[in-house]
């Protein structure tokens, strides 16, 4: 979910080639969430394997991953550890909402409206701590290294964007940019062409950078500001004030200069709001990682996927082969300094 900064942020948009020779630290739980709604059946159903096991989430870790690869971008998965208290709100609020979602997901099938069907369907989608394993064990096999963060995800990657380990963050979310990121990466894992609810209407999705030092520069204001800005529009960790979006709080913080002189001005009450400042300026992160590719197990992976989860072999063994084929490609960058 994340916060919305949408109306006040600028992006660049980009192609995947344009990454070439990039190290992207990709926010796991966000972009395994990402294909766990959208790898679906037309019913809206997701895949299964023959125990009724979802495979999506490793469908788009094999493919989208393999698709990377072979654009010459060096991935790192980055997992989310234990959320903040702060966070249990929003938790509860999302589990109602795919609850509600599987209610109407319900009504949508018995009345036959596969489009609507799959649509609710994509707003039910449930990342276990089962499949985050399996991500790991496939990611592992892949060659592909993951961190663990001791809690956000993109706090762990937005540091080691920071510290110069990687090039970028990658998450749909913009909490990246609150956390210090220097480079957003978004429509990373999700490019390419996509239907419009209840629309005849496909586009293609592309790649967008954003430069968190131009916007700032741009809106005249400090990553505390944004912040703060932030926590006005309301974040995973808070509620916002009512009435307030991105563009208001801009124009508040621009005014006031800090959160406090707002509250104080406007006679506002934000619970927490010193606490949730400092989750974002100042997260839990950790340096105790190791970014390391090595070469892909292509017996582990097809043995793994379809002797036990019911891939297709072929399938899988394209997309195998598109991993090690990236090894032998000269010109765009020597990718035998991966391994």
């Amino acid at each position: 979910m994340g916060v919305n900064l949408s109306g006040i942020i600028e992006a660049e948009p980009r192609k995947l080639r344009d990454f070439n020779g990039w190290i992207v630290a990709i926010d796991a739980y966000n972009t395994i969430y990402q294909f766990l709604s959208i790898i679906r059946q037309p019913d809206g159903t997701p895949l299964v394997d023959r125990l009724g096991r979802v495979t999506s989430h490793l469908s788009g870790v094999l493919y989208r991953t393999a698709n990377l690869v072979e654009a010459c971008i060096k991935p790192v998965y980055v997992f989310d550890g234990k959320p903040d208290v702060l966070k249990n709100n929003t938790i509860a609020q999302r589990k109602a909402l795919k609850e509600r979602a599987e209610e109407e997901y319900e009504r949508a099938l018995q009345a036959g409206d596969m489009e609507t069907a799959r649509m609710k369907a994509q707003a039910t989608s449930k990342l276990t701590w089962e499949m985050v394993e399996e991500a790991k064990k496939l990611l592992g096999l892949m060659g592909i290294p993951y961190v663990q963060a001791p809690s956000e995800g993109e706090a762990q990657a937005s540091h080691m964007t920071a510290k110069g380990d990687v090039n970028a963050t990658a998450s749909q979310d913009y909490d990246s940019l609150l956390f210090g990121t220097p480079t957003l990466i978004r429509n990373l894992t999700i490019t390419g062409r996509r239907k419009l609810p209840r629309k005849r209407i496909y586009v293609n999705i592309e790649p967008e950078t954003i430069d968190a030092e131009k916007n700032l520069k741009r809106l005249g204001i400090t990553r505390k500001q944004l912040v703060e800005l932030a926590i006005l529009v309301g974040t995973d960790f808070n509620e916002g004030i009512r009435g307030i979006g991105p563009k208001k709080a801009l124009k508040l913080i621009q005014k006031h200069g800090t959160l406090e002189s707002v509250m104080r001005e406007k006679s506002l009450d934000i619970p927490n709001y010193e606490r949730v400042r400092e989750i974002f300026l100042n997260p839990d992160v950790t340096d105790d990682y190791e970014i390391k590719w090595t070469p892909p197990d292509a017996d582990g992976i097809k043995e793994y996927l379809c002797g036990e989860r019911d891939f297709s072999e072929n399938r899988v063994s394209s997309a195998v082969n598109r991993l090690m084929d990236a090894r032998k490609k000269a010109g765009q960058m020597t990718l035998d300094s991966w391994f």
